[in-house]
């Protein structure tokens, strides 16, 4: 009988290995250097201001940008809003500020002062901005990689989806997986923050959602999937890191999965690295890889190299 289990497990171990891509930790490798710090908003300004969630892209004139949502200022409402700097270099410190580059309209039906978690990336010719709205995820678009319009409705209305009233639907972003778009995202629940998953074909349609992260030791707190961002590395599978804490105790947890929508439900199978830093975006240029993340005290942000180091 003990013989018989004990083959039984083994043979369960080999079929999920076999169907497993080889391991990786991410590594951040070397020094930080910070590109931007807490901007000057002028009649916007409100004590303790911070600049949170960001995106970083490039324009096809080569320069580099970074938005970022602004929380705690002056705009009214629940205080949010984008920021804009620049950069010829990604390695440059201290990114050019160029101004606020967005507020919410509410005619549209996003939520006074409710701009949150900003990511842009580049489809063809089109660049795609996605964002959280509040109460719901938006989108716009940009030709030039620097001007944005909203994507409206039929009705006029920005709104792609929610996951219900109040939740706080937040924190989008989109990657291509296999034949189809793959938005990921977070929200409050009743049971605690989980990582979301949609897919669609066109980047306007989306399907239902569906958890692919909750639990394990990000825990189960409304903010357990604060700032999704997965990766696709090729035989190495996807990565998702998903952010809990922030701040001194800033923590990050990196799952590796060959399916990008299963990182695990109550469960730390895919868990491969805790990274003590909030709101990761990675970037690849030039050949290498970067990863950009809040500076220690929430007043700005920062980039450093990233590195992918094969586990035996």
């Amino acid at each position: 009988m003990k013989c018989a289990t004990a083959c039984a497990l083994l043979a369960a171990c080999g079929d999920n290995l076999a169907g497993s891509p080889p391991r990786a930790v991410p590594q951040v490798a070397g020094d930080w250097w910070n590109i931007s710090g807490v901007p000057d908003l002028g009649a916007l300004n409100a004590p303790g201001q911070q600049p949170v969630d960001f995106t970083i892209w490039q324009a096809p004139d080569a320069m580099w940008h970074l938005w970022s949502c602004i929380r705690f200022t002056g705009v009214g409402g629940n205080s949010r809003l984008f920021y804009h700097w620049q950069s010829p270099s990604l390695t440059a410190s201290d990114w050019e500020p160029t101004g606020i580059a967005m507020e919410a309209d509410p005619s549209v039906g996003e939520i006074a002062g409710g701009l949150q978690a900003p990511f842009v990336f580049r489809d063809g010719a089109t660049f795609h901005l996605f964002y959280g709205a509040w109460q719901a995820i938006c989108s716009a678009t940009s030709t030039d990689g620097v001007t944005f319009t909203r994507v409206l409705d039929a009705h006029g209305q920005c709104p792609l989806f929610d996951e219900g009233q109040g939740e706080n639907t937040r924190d989008p972003m989109v990657v291509r997986a296999g034949d189809h778009w793959q938005v990921v995202y977070t929200a409050f629940a009743p049971d605690g923050g989980a990582v979301y998953a949609r897919t669609s074909d066109d980047l306007v349609h989306w399907s239902g959602s569906r958890r692919i992260a909750y639990g394990g030791v990000a825990g189960v707190g409304g903010s357990a999937g604060e700032s999704p961002f997965i990766t696709d590395r090729g035989e190495l599978g996807y990565f998702l890191f998903r952010t809990h804490a922030y701040g001194a105790d800033a923590a990050t947890e990196v799952y590796q999965s060959s399916d990008p929508e299963d990182f695990g439900i109550d469960t730390d199978r895919f868990h491969v690295a805790s990274l003590p830093i909030a709101s990761p975006e990675l970037i690849d240029a030039g050949g290498e890889s970067f990863i950009a993340a809040f500076k220690p005290d929430t007043d700005g942000i920062r980039i450093s190299h990233l590195t992918w180091v094969p586990e035996p």
